[in-house]
């Protein structure tokens, strides 16, 4: 039941919130809305406001958004085309079209700004857990329990600080200030070259003095001001890392048995939310991060494909012709076609525990 509601919450808001982003914009350059439906499929309720038939449909997954003009085929009658999309300025049509993604990652930012003014920010504190054996730290006497307060004599209070003076080391010794119960001691260590994978899979060389953080952690309270720019910079590293697992993917550093469709939505969902409000909606603003950078790939049926459209409009001063657009649709279709079966078979696979699911 948890996995149900809470995929129907994060999948249904964030389409949601990236059909308003085209909602809203179409109806400032006073384009018409002829429909705003919450699901899709079949009409089941709803009420007309003006010219827009604000409505539920009877499949709860996301929602769309229909305008006057939005097909490039549509007949528009002349005395409409005032408030036709298709007869609207390009760079009209160009904003209307990437006000969804926009709206993605601006409900992103809006998740972490409140959850960092409400919650305020987790810190990982400078508390040692374990000492790897026959590593730097353990022959200059590093202990479990330590506390490192000092590198170098500059004060330290996170293990984020801790960890970015050792990678910046360039084989030169570091004088670690620690404290130990009620004494304060200091070890000489020259940090040693390790070979590991990071998140991609890649083996990458990083200094390191073998220790890790005990997890120990306090919530720092964040004012408005200083919220606004964590969350900022904390979407920004969500859209960075997402275009790098892009272009891992096509480099295929990344294997395509890691993409996942529906099922694995649901699943991650339903295990974030056992885990906490808070751990869902954390997923949320990933998941609209990840689904607002997909719409911007230059792939015709996506909102990316459609701006690409309108950029060769734009400087050939002439739109493509009802065939060229045809055949490109046809080819973005059969691409999100095999995209789709990819996922779906994934997922499948991830069921039947042909593909690990850790």
């Amino acid at each position: 039941m948890t996995t149900a509601w809470s995929f129907l919450l994060v999948l249904t808001g964030i389409i949601l919130v990236h059909e308003f982003g085209h909602f809203i914009v179409a109806r400032g350059f006073g384009i018409r809305v002829l429909k705003f439906s919450v699901g899709i499929g079949p009409r089941v309720c709803g009420v007309v406001r003006g010219a827009t038939d604000y409505c539920i449909s009877a499949f709860p997954l996301g929602g769309f958004v229909k305008m006057l003009g939005e097909q490039p085929d549509e007949e528009v009658p002349l005395e409409e085309r005032p408030w036709s999309f298709s007869h609207k300025p390009a760079w009209q049509r160009a904003f209307v079209v990437a006000a969804g993604p926009v709206f993605n990652f601006i409900f992103a930012w809006l998740i972490f700004f409140v959850i960092f003014l409400v919650y305020g920010k987790p810190i990982i504190l400078t508390g040692i857990g374990e000492v790897q054996t026959g590593s730097p730290a353990e022959k200059a006497g590093v202990m479990a329990g330590d506390r490192i307060v000092a590198i170098d004599g500059r004060e330290v209070h996170r293990w984020e600080e801790v960890s970015e003076a050792i990678k910046a080391n360039d084989g030169s010794t570091i004088v670690l200030t620690l404290q130990r119960g009620r004494t304060t001691v200091s070890v000489d260590i020259i940090p040693r070259i390790y070979e590991l994978r990071n998140i991609f899979g890649e083996e990458v060389k990083v200094p390191m003095i073998g220790v890790s953080a005990s997890g120990d952690f306090e919530i720092e309270k964040l004012g408005p001001l200083t919220a606004i720019g964590q969350a900022f910079s904390r979407t920004w590293e969500l859209v960075v890392l997402t275009g790098q697992v892009m272009v891992k993917l096509f480099e295929r550093v990344i294997p395509l048995s890691t993409l996942g469709g529906p099922i694995m939505i649901a699943q991650m969902a339903g295990q974030q939310a056992e885990l906490g409000i808070l751990n869902l909606f954390y997923f949320m603003a990933l998941l609209s991060v990840n689904i607002g950078f997909l719409n911007l790939l230059p792939i015709p049926v996506l909102d990316g494909g459609h701006l690409a459209f309108l950029a060769i409009e734009g400087i050939m001063r002439r739109s493509l012709t009802m065939r060229q657009k045809a055949i490109a649709q046809q080819v973005g279709i059969f691409i999100l076609l095999a995209l789709m079966l990819v996922v779906f078979y994934n997922d499948i696979a991830r069921l039947l525990g042909f593909i690990p699911s850790g």
